[in-house]
């Protein structure tokens, strides 16, 4: 007996409703993307090992999918090393590539590639699925999209200005309010740490602080203890857990407190520059906080870090996020190339505009009339008919065979199709509404603007 067919954890298969929906919030982004100056590219679903491994921190690294090499992938591993190699050094010789974790690593490997055909600044949104070997959950997943408008070639601060007014424009399209853009830096991260004495540890430092909202604070210090940050130096940073006020009384504060660093002043000031230019422009929807816990444990983050919310009422993790990577193409040979962007998260997103009941109903509308099969001859009128609705852009369709009327009407209940057209009589149409049921006899010209 064969075995039921199943797909493997954390992907998912997509409904021809589903789809509808997806493909409404990425309608929207891609015109905000385009509307903004963003030019779409796409690279590989998977990528050579060496351009992903390294760029996400050890974390991340576990995170990545690698792909066996094909055919006897064990060739070039002899059996005595089998017995003494460990795990890292077996992956790197039967595995060369791996499927891609995000898309903004491929882009600095894109850039770098194709750097004498880009014109800078490049800016450029990318919309295509990653995946990560994570533990499947609610609004987490293996296989999953992201949206991503990146700039490289451009220090100005008024590209991060930019973005906070993209993210802000999109979910005011999508309807949502109350989602929180959160915003830290880098640079203030690394002066706290040089502040209180842990600047080796930065890292270390910045991945337990980002984990505050879901460890908490007893949760981070016991983590940051076991890294080797010492007691002396979590009393000094104490006050972080309890930040608090608007932000510029948060900026105000970070200012006294990281006064004796020139790294965390530069950062304030950018903090300062971005927050102060988007208050003055305004929000439609959002709201915009200083967060000085955000770290995002990515390495390449040097500047702004953004994090998006959902509203409160939501129980999701983040539907976004993103930031400044002064060095990022640095890795691949090409200096001196700044970059900053922001993520959608596609699957996020849907679930909560799907909690919140925000799709519209004519996001789901497919095919708005049938036409009924009562044989060849009746069949061909209608495809006449439907020729013609269809090159006024309405979705119009035959039922293929001619069956029983009872399974044809059942079939378009079925389908969620508003109107049926019963037969043809010379010019007129006899057209059912299935909500209603009401029956009326109209020409083309009322059929086509009943239908519109």
């Amino acid at each position: 007996m064969a075995s039921k067919p199943s797909i493997p954890k954390g992907t998912r298969d997509f409904s021809p409703i589903e789809v509808s929906k997806r493909n409404y919030i990425i309608s929207i982004m891609r015109n905000h993307f385009e509307k903004y100056g963003y030019q779409p590219i796409e690279t590989p679903s998977f990528e050579n090992s060496d351009t992903l491994m390294g760029k996400y921190g050890e974390e991340g690294d576990r995170l990545i999918f690698k792909i066996l090499n094909s055919g006897d992938y064990l060739d070039k591993v002899s059996s005595e090393e089998l017995q003494t190699i460990n795990y890292k050094q077996l992956t790197r010789k039967i595995s060369e590539k791996a499927l891609r974790y995000d898309l903004t690593v491929p882009f600095a490997r894109y850039v770098v590639q194709h750097q004498n055909e880009i014109e800078f600044p490049f800016k450029r949104y990318q919309i295509q699925p990653v995946w990560r070997a994570d533990r499947p959950q609610k609004g987490r997943f293996r296989e999953f999209f992201q949206c991503d408008a990146d700039v490289v070639g451009s220090t100005s601060l008024w590209q991060e200005v930019e973005l906070v007014q993209l993210y802000d424009s999109v979910f005011a399209e999508l309807g949502l309010k109350g989602v929180t853009i959160k915003i830290n830096n880098r640079k203030i991260l690394s002066g706290i740490a040089e502040v209180i004495g842990a600047s080796d540890k930065l890292i270390d430092f910045t991945v337990a602080l980002d984990k505050l909202d879901k460890i908490g604070e007893e949760g981070v210090k016991k983590e940051m203890l076991e890294k080797g940050i010492s007691e002396e130096a979590l009393l000094k940073v104490q006050p972080l857990f309890n930040f608090t006020g608007t932000i510029q009384e948060k900026i105000e504060k970070l200012s006294a407190l990281l006064s004796a660093s020139e790294e965390g002043k530069k950062g304030i000031e950018e903090l300062r520059f971005i927050c102060e230019n988007v208050t003055k422009l305004g929000l439609q929807k959002a709201i915009l906080d200083l967060d000085v816990t955000l770290a995002r444990g990515l390495n390449y983050y040097t500047g702004a870090i953004f994090e998006v919310s959902a509203p409160k009422e939501v129980a999701m993790g983040s539907i976004g996020g993103g930031g400044r990577y002064d060095d990022l193409t640095g890795i691949f040979g090409l200096k001196n190339m700044s970059g900053v962007g922001i993520s959608f998260g596609l699957d996020r997103i849907y679930l909560v505009l799907e909690e919140l009941n925000l799709f519209p109903p004519t996001v789901t509308t497919s095919t708005k009339v049938m036409f009924l099969n009562f044989g060849d001859v009746q069949a061909f009128e209608a495809m006449q008919a439907i020729q013609k609705l269809r090159n006024q852009n309405i979705k119009a369709e035959l039922y293929p065979d001619a069956a029983k009327m009872d399974k044809q009407f059942k079939h378009a209940e079925k389908r969620g199709i508003p109107f049926v057209v019963k037969e043809i009589t010379g010019d007129l149409f006899t057209l059912k509404d299935i909500v209603s049921g009401a029956q009326t006899q109209i020409t083309f010209a009322e059929l086509l603007q009943k239908l519109e």
